[in-house]
């Protein structure tokens, strides 16, 4: 089979480019002396994360437990489910580590690290659970200074179904910035917050064994991570048009496209109406309000080579709009029946459309049919 004959809409991998990926961060993290704990809500796919294990089942980052349900189905050990979690998500979490997963939750309030002990002296365990800090004011978590950190810290740490087990931070507010400079400055933000976190528990005489950090965007531009035990990051695999905005990589390092399909001609519009939509694309509009904005996706013929001229505007449910950058619409150049590729604005949200991922290397032959899991 070939790329050709594939219904649309679906999702192209190219493993080639998967792969430089892969290498590219874990070298780079390699020379600042650090683990790689992938974050596999990207690919939410086993074999991408042995990849990123060089073949091996290695730590891993979940961000749903049925993520983690599913790593640990094929055999994955160590995953920190990198969502705070509340008690009546504990039964789910304990059946998980029953399986011999050494499973780590985070938290950022004292009281539930009491509730999360009682229920672990209740049923015979120890959970073992990680502090969020906050290091950009971005979402959940806890500011580095803050003393209620050494009040989780030491609730999680006296606990008898409780061990303290480390901090960590996700510094989200680095797709804001606007320079190579500035991401620089925001992953040493980032590293400043979580190792002070970690210094001011050690201090207070608690352990932290595991210092935690990353993003995409910082791991990139990390300059030092002196420190930090290990990075998270997530889209690096696949790589998308934001990330190649903010300078993180290349458009041609992209590696997943929506494979789709032109179903109508609307001259009158200037337009090309394709069988992608939001639902197939996601309506994740990153990039808006950027010098390189591409509404919905950038656009490609159907090996892979960005068609400049063309963006998609518009997505309505199962219908994709594109038109150009300037001028009109060679219509002649795309029949109806013509087959293009759509570089995603986010890959996360745009793989989580789908089931599984039609694999290339190095030509259209669809060489392997790759799953992955959805939900929660």
């Amino acid at each position: 089979m070939t790329i050709n004959d594939l219904y649309t809409p679906c999702l192209i991998l190219d493993k080639g480019k998967l792969i430089k990926n892969i290498a590219r961060m874990q070298d780079h993290l390699n020379d600042l002396g650090v683990t790689l704990r992938p974050h596999v809500k990207t690919s939410k796919s086993v074999p991408v994360a042995l990849l990123c294990g060089g073949g091996e089942l290695g730590p891993i980052t979940v961000s749903t437990l049925k993520e983690a349900e599913y790593f640990a189905s094929a055999g994955f050990k160590d995953i920190i489910y990198a969502v705070s979690i509340v008690p009546d998500k504990l039964t789910r979490a304990k059946a998980i580590m029953d399986t011999g997963v050494d499973l780590k939750l985070i938290i950022d309030d004292a009281i539930v690290a009491q509730e999360i002990s009682n229920y672990g002296v209740k049923n015979d365990c120890v959970f073992k659970v990680m502090i969020e800090i906050d290091s950009d004011m971005h979402r959940a978590g806890l500011s580095a200074d803050a003393t209620e950190v050494i009040d989780v810290a030491r609730a999680l740490d006296q606990g008898k179904g409780t061990e303290m087990v480390g901090v960590l931070t996700h510094a989200g507010e680095s797709y804001s910035c606007g320079s190579e400079q500035e991401l620089i400055q925001m992953a040493e933000q980032e590293r400043k917050a979580i190792t002070s976190a970690a210094e001011n528990i050690k201090t207070a005489g608690l352990p932290c064994p595991i210092v935690s950090c990353g993003s995409t965007p910082t791991a990139t531009f990390a300059r030092d991570l002196s420190g930090v035990t290990e990075v998270r990051a997530g889209v690096f695999v696949f790589q998308d048009v934001f990330q190649a905005g903010l300078g993180v990589c290349d458009k041609s390092d992209i590696a997943l496209s929506v494979l789709c399909t032109v179903i109508s001609h609307k001259k009158n519009q200037n337009r090309l109406i394709t069988d992608a939509g939001g639902m197939a694309l996601s309506k994740d509009q990153s990039t808006r309000g950027t010098d390189f904005d591409c509404g919905y996706g950038l656009v490609a013929d159907i090996d892979g080579t960005i068609i400049e001229e063309l963006r998609v505007e518009g997505a309505n449910q199962e219908h994709g709009l594109i038109t150009t950058q300037n001028g009109t619409v060679n219509f002649e150049n795309y029949p109806i029946g013509t087959k293009l590729r759509i570089l995603p604005n986010h890959s996360c949200m745009t793989a989580a459309a789908y089931d599984h991922y039609n694999i290339v290397d190095g030509s259209d032959e669809i060489t392997e049919n790759w799953q992955r899991c959805n939900g929660w």
